[in-house]
């Protein structure tokens, strides 16, 4: 039963990830607009995905545990090229790209430096998320945000959870899902909530 349970949630949420920003792209390619997106927020969570996954990969867990990261690490970079295609300065994605290649680097130096990430990579993966959050309380308006990659994600943190429990009970990890599934949720209702207002208004 656990091992069947375990296999279900490694593998759904590697299927769940491995299209998870793609209703978020296709949405900004479609209106050719990154309206309601937000550009520190989408930073804040490549730094989060890049400090976890270098995280995982060094402390030897299970490749299963991890194996969507590099999926959605691809994803937001194209996600991110996006938003400086469609507000007209691409070339501003260089530094940004170089910063996130070297920290792979850096970050495994010395132990201390990816403990220390770790233990903050839960505040820069919150602060993302609210960061998103402030965007549409201040716009009122969920633009080309995608209620379904929110949602997705929030399923991903759930199995994540249930997958930590099972096999590292890691506790760094464990407060990380469970901090991103409460934020994943708000953002979620958030978008539903601003795109039923807009839709009353029209």
């Amino acid at each position: 039963m656990e091992t069947g349970l375990l296999w279900f949630c490694n593998w759904s949420t590697l299927g769940v990830c491995a299209a998870l920003k793609l209703p978020q792209i296709s949405a900004v390619l479609a209106a050719r607009s990154v309206r309601g997106i937000s550009l520190p927020s989408l930073l804040l969570e490549l730094a989060g995905f890049l400090v976890f996954l270098r995280y995982q990969h060094y402390y030897g867990y299970p490749l299963l545990t991890y194996l969507e990261y590099p999926i959605l690490i691809a994803q937001d970079i194209i996600l991110l090229l996006c938003v400086f295609h469609f507000n007209g300065n691409v070339k501003q994605a260089t530094p940004f790209i170089a910063v996130f290649l070297s920290s792979w680097f850096i970050l495994t130096l010395q132990k201390w430096i990816i403990d220390l990430a770790m233990n903050l990579c839960t505040f820069i993966s919150a602060a993302s998320k609210y960061a998103q959050l402030q965007y549409l309380w201040k716009t009122r308006d969920s633009g080309a945000v995608s209620a379904l990659t929110w949602s997705l994600s929030s399923y991903t943190c759930a199995t994540r959870i249930i997958t930590t429990l099972m096999t590292t009970s890691d506790l760094t990890v464990l407060v990380r899902f469970v901090i991103m599934l409460a934020f994943n949720i708000w953002v979620t209702a958030t978008v539903l909530h601003y795109r039923k207002t807009n839709v009353k208004a029209e």
